[in-house]
């Protein structure tokens, strides 16, 4: 079995590649489609824990759905930079 380094990087190089995957796909989409989904992760990109501190570390129960936000930035992120299909 792999070390720990080189499965955490295969597992990023997964990451990245069904960003990019999601993104084509995205930029696929027709010019309303592609705003109702890009609006749909927009919402998503904000944990909402009622935490009154953005700054606060993350408690393990909290490190999930953070994560998951985060992929959602980084997914329109990559959509924005994109830009319009031709």
């Amino acid at each position: 079995m792999p070390d720990i380094e080189t499965r955490l990087t295969t597992i990023e190089a997964r990451l990245i590649a069904h960003r990019k995957l999601l993104a084509r796909l995205v930029e696929l989409l027709g010019p309303e489609e592609k705003g109702s989904l890009t609006a749909w992760i927009k919402d998503r990109e904000i944990l909402r824990d009622g935490q009154e501190d953005p700054a606060a570390l993350p408690t393990e129960v909290a490190v999930l759905p953070l994560g998951i936000a985060e992929e959602f930035q980084e997914i329109r992120a990559l959509i924005d930079r994109r830009g319009p299909r031709e």
